[in-house]
């Protein structure tokens, strides 16, 4: 069996798919597309694991963070325009005169509009870092690190 690291597009694709699929669509935005807001509550209670997880406890974590801090704060941003999104949808929902819709019915697809046009510049930030963190990985990483 091969390593994901061996191959930068394809370790930038895992990278994707992980943000994209399992962080982005199934923790934020499909809790909201049911129950209103749940996906931004879900969210913030499953990043309290990972962020202990990425804590840097030694100095090649440290060095390795250098580089990666540009792709946690990018990432950061594109689940902020995903749970803004997220809001957008719970509060049409909720209150259906906030997009000027007569019912619910009218107001939910006006709040998934408003999520979609959200969607869009976080998965083109998710897309871009994906790739910048594969390459800064494989390639960076172990520049500073003597690996």
């Amino acid at each position: 069996m091969r390593s994901l690291l061996e191959n930068p597009w394809l370790f930038a694709l895992a990278i994707l798919a992980n943000n994209a699929l399992r962080a982005a669509l199934l923790n934020l935005v499909l809790p909201s597309l049911v129950v209103p807001f749940a996906g931004i509550v879900w969210y913030a209670y499953t990043l309290f694991p990972v962020g202990l997880l990425l804590a840097p406890v030694d100095r090649d974590g440290w060095l390795t963070l250098i580089p990666h801090s540009l792709t946690v704060v990018m990432e950061i941003q594109a689940y902020v325009l995903l749970s803004l999104g997220a809001y957008l949808l719970g509060r049409a929902w909720i209150r259906p005169q906030s997009v000027g819709a007569e019912n619910r019915r009218q107001a939910y697809v006006g709040g998934l509009r408003q999520l979609g046009v959200l969607s869009l510049p976080a998965l083109a930030l998710l897309v871009v870092f994906a790739l910048y963190e594969a390459f800064s990985v494989i390639y960076l990483v172990p520049l500073l690190t003597g690996g």
